[in-house]
């Protein structure tokens, strides 16, 4: 009999919005002034 419980509690999507995040606020806190609008989209791999 199966496990209702045994579920898989990945979030495919949510683990890359986290790691964006996170991406993101090492590099703000690496950075001694604001981050231009390009230095985030290189973060976040926008190609514009």
């Amino acid at each position: 009999m199966a496990d209702q419980f045994d579920v898989t509690l990945e979030d495919p999507e949510l683990l890359l919005e986290v790691e964006l995040t996170t991406n993101l606020i090492v590099a703000a806190s690496e950075s001694e002034d604001h981050l231009s609008q390009e230095e985030i989209d290189r973060i976040l791999g926008i190609i514009p």
